[in-house]
């Protein structure tokens, strides 16, 4: 059977996709990347790792396959065991083999696993249909100032004024216009003061109406509005360390309550398809911090903890 579909199936769902008896593939987001030296664009996207510590079965990988191949999860497993040594087999003879859209698998000097990701693949679901361009470089043009304009002087012309007959009664029209101009800005400066006047009134007495009301939506609500009350979501929790399970349910609760008198947030979840009852260590948000307590577990008390990934 080749299981590399069914892991490239899981990578994009999960972070972590472990074969048991082998090593852990994991995921990690990297964010739009831009290369200034060939102005390329290229779409956040999931880095491939590879981790050969990382051996323990979580049972994801076993049931997916057992779901899409219409077996049981036992089947499944044993699958993923020939799988395994067949690899093995290969990476001794040749050092290297490729397992197809996820990367390559190789031998170093020191007889360590190396692996290199295929970058033709983006596991990232939400940038699917964004594919890497590249932009012409935007060539910017020098502004270059206007060139200052010299103007030449001209020679002056001479102007000879005319003698004119004097028009006497030319200046006492200008005397009657003056007058009259006179009087009209005194009387429109008075209509001008009149209407400020009304004007401020009116202001005054609508700023007035303005605080009543105010006051009155202030102190005397008739329809208050009724009051919301906001739900806030609980974060899901899919890494979680199992201390075992079970196929008497009397021993899991003694083990379920042990576990709480010890200190531990506990829990204990629906029995799985083959009858057992699973009790957790805890559930943890990130595959970083359930790590880091299934370590602290086997170093201290339990060392066949192992690692759930599941959304419960």
């Amino acid at each position: 059977m080749k299981i590399e579909q069914y892991i490239s199936q899981l990578l994009y769902r999960h972070q972590c996709v472990t074969v048991p008896g082998f090593g852990a593939f994991l995921t990690e987001i990297q964010s739009a990347q831009l290369h200034e030296n060939t102005n390329s664009f290229y779409p956040p996207k999931k880095l491939i790792s590879f981790n050969s510590h990382l051996k323990n079965n979580d049972g994801l990988l076993a049931n997916h396959i057992a779901q899409s191949e219409k077996t049981d999860y036992g089947n499944a497993v044993a699958s993923i065991e020939n799988e395994v040594i067949f690899w093995k087999s290969i990476l001794q003879v040749n050092e290297k083999f490729t397992l197809k859209n996820i990367g390559e698998l190789s031998l170093n000097a020191e007889k360590n696993i190396v692996f290199t990701p295929f970058e033709n693949i983006n596991y990232l679901t939400e940038s699917f249909g964004l594919n890497s361009f590249v932009s012409p470089f935007i060539k910017r043009e020098l502004h270059q100032p206007a060139a200052d304009v010299v103007l030449t002087e001209k020679e002056p012309i001479a102007f000879i004024p005319k003698e004119r007959r004097s028009r006497p009664y030319l200046k006492y029209a200008a005397v009657f216009v003056l007058s009259l101009s006179v009087a009209g800005s005194i009387g429109y400066k008075m209509y001008q003061n009149r209407i400020a006047e009304e004007t401020l009134l009116v202001e005054t007495a609508v700023q007035k109406q303005v605080q009543n009301k105010i006051q009155e939506a202030t102190f005397f609500i008739e329809n208050p509005i009724p009051s919301v009350t906001l739900t806030v979501k609980e974060e899901k929790l899919s890494y979680h360390v199992v201390a075992g399970a079970f196929r008497n349910e009397e021993n899991a609760q003694n083990i379920y309550e042990a576990l709480i008198a010890s200190g531990y947030k506990a829990r204990r979840i629906a029995p799985n398809k083959h009858g057992l009852f699973p009790v957790l260590y805890g559930s943890y948000a990130t595959y970083a911090e359930a790590q880091q307590a299934k370590s602290d577990i086997q170093k201290s008390s339990n060392p066949d903890a192992w690692l759930l990934v599941k959304e419960l």
